[in-house]
Parts: C-alpha cells; sequence; structure tokens
C-alpha cells in the first residue's frame, strides 16, 4: 500500500505574532515619540529580532506609518465614528468625551501618540512628519465637511462657518492632549470638556 506523504512545509511559521507586535510597537511611539524610539527600543518591547522586523514591517519609517494606521482605526477610532451622529452637536460631544475616555486611559502614554510625537523632528523624520501632518489635516477636512452638511440640513446656523469650527474642534482635542501631557486627570479633562461645551454656537 503507498503511503501519503505530507508535503514539506513551506518557509518558516513566525514565532510572534505580528498584530500583538504592532501593538507593542504603537506603545513604545507613543511613548517616546517618533524621533525619540530607537531600533532596539522595538525590537525589545516586540519580542523580536532587527531581520523579523524588517522582514514583517519594513524600516523603522514604515513601521511607524502601520502604527499611525492601528492607532487611527484602533485608540482614536472614535474622532471619525463621531462625524455618524445625528446632530452636530452629537458629533463635538462624542469627538470631546471620546478624548477624554482615550487620554485619561492608564494602559496607554499620556497625550495623543499623532500629534505629539511627531509634531517636530530632523531632516531623517522628514516624512514621516509629513504623512502625520497629511492625516491631521485630512482628518479635519472631514470634520468640516460634516459640519458644511449639518449647515445645509438646517442644524448648524448658517452664520456658523464650517472651516472655523472645525479648526475649533482641532484646536479643542490638541489641547485636551496637551492637558493629559501636563498630567491633567479624568475629572479636570472632563470639567474642561464641560465648560468647552458651553461655550460652542451649536
Amino acid at each position: 500500500m503507498k503511503k501519503e506523504l505530507t508535503p514539506p512545509a513551506v518557509g518558516r511559521p513566525r514565532a510572534f505574532d505580528p498584530d500583538v507586535a504592532l501593538e507593542k510597537a504603537m506603545q513604545v511611539f507613543w511613548k517616546h515619540g517618533y524621533e525619540g524610539t530607537s531600533l532596539s527600543d522595538l525590537t525589545e518591547a516586540m519580542g523580536i529580532n532587527r531581520p523579523s522586523l524588517y522582514a514583517t514591517y519594513g524600516n523603522k519609517e514604515q513601521l511607524f506609518i502601520k502604527v499611525l494606521d492601528r492607532y487611527g482605526s484602533g485608540p482614536v477610532a472614535y474622532v471619525l465614528e463621531s462625524l455618524n451622529e445625528p446632530t452636530a452637536r452629537g458629533v463635538i460631544e462624542k469627538m470631546l468625551h471620546g478624548s477624554v475616555g482615550l487620554l485619561s486611559d492608564p494602559q496607554h502614554p499620556r497625550g495623543c501618540m499623532a500629534l505629539q510625537g511627531v509634531l517636530c523632528g530632523g531632516k531623517e523624520s522628514a516624512f514621516v512628519l509629513e504623512h502625520a501632518r497629511s492625516r491631521r489635516v485630512a482628518a479635519q477636512e472631514k470634520i468640516r465637511e460634516r459640519f458644511e452638511r449639518a449647515r445645509k440640513e438646517g442644524d448648524l446656523p448658517l452664520s456658523v462657518n464650517a472651516g472655523d469650527l472645525a479648526r475649533h474642534l482641532a484646536m479643542l482635542l490638541n489641547g485636551l492632549s496637551i492637558q493629559a501631557s501636563n498630567g491633567a486627570g479624568a475629572k479636570e479633562l472632563k470639567r474642561a470638556v464641560d465648560f468647552a461645551l458651553k461655550t460652542l454656537p451649536v
């Protein structure tokens, strides 16, 4: 009787979970910023060696962009999800309260990773800085479009400039991140949000 042979496995199986390792890389970048994070910091936190990092994620720059994708679809997914709220007021409230929840979560480093970690840097970081900036601008544009729709639907007064309101909201979100980095806790951040909501034209 002919014996069935099991075909040999192609390649060596990964000894790590790429998603788990990416999550760990995000925490390192979040804590130290792009330029403040070394490859040694990353490989140690991710539990892999440099060849595995390069083979799976590319170089440090490419890894950071993958981390930004994960950050956008994970911790700060509430930003774009907020745009589905039925009213402009609801959009703003969900976004601000979502920010407080993230910034006061003890499982994460203080502040916003996409803001604080890539605001400045040298020439070697130019591509990453521009990529992060363009993402922030694109998110603000989506918020502006949502407020423009609210004006057309009569949910926002026509006297309110959608672009100005979107920029003001972005400033509030950025300010909350800085306050959290300064040590403000959930209680203080919520009070700041409540105060801000009283001053909005919606």
